[in-house]
């Protein structure tokens, strides 16, 4: 589930549950918000992003990305959201790729492929994009990549 608590740390709401249903999650490893106010969360247990609204009421979800684990919205006047395939620990040759797409699930690109060499990538769990770099860390090589954005 997701909790919001506020900048005090006090609870505000939360929303989801365990499952497969809307606004259900099965693994949730990253969340960002847009600066609509809209949450982007990967559920990649589900092969999913899910998108709410700032008070937690499901707008849609994202499908075709495969197994999203990091997410990252970009700066500027138009942002991008960039989202993981994370390939599993001890499966090294699926997945792998980054997606580029707009806030509304279109996908503009994408590139990368599960491996260990330069632009290859090995179960990504981290994902940052601002300021014209792309770094993206993975747990399964050990390592952050830094690649320069288009």
């Amino acid at each position: 589930r997701v909790i919001e608590f506020d900048k005090d740390g006090v609870f505000v709401r939360s929303w989801g549950g365990k499952g497969s249903g809307p606004g259900q999650f099965s693994g949730v490893h990253g969340i960002q918000v847009s600066a609509a106010g809209d949450i982007y969360v990967a559920d990649q247990g589900n092969k999913r992003i899910q998108v709410f609204d700032g008070a937690g009421k499901l707008k849609s979800e994202i499908t075709g990305v495969g197994a999203p684990q990091a997410l990252c919205i970009s700066s500027g006047p138009h942002q991008y959201l960039y989202s993981s395939n994370s390939n599993a620990v001890n499966d090294i040759d699926s997945g792998g790729e980054i997606y580029k797409l707009e806030l509304d699930g279109t996908v503009v690109g994408h590139f990368g492929r599960a491996g260990k060499l330069p632009k290859e990538f090995g179960t990504v769990n981290g994902i940052d994009c601002r300021g014209g770099s792309l770094f993206v860390g993975e747990i399964g090589n050990y390592r952050v990549q830094k690649l320069t954005l288009h």
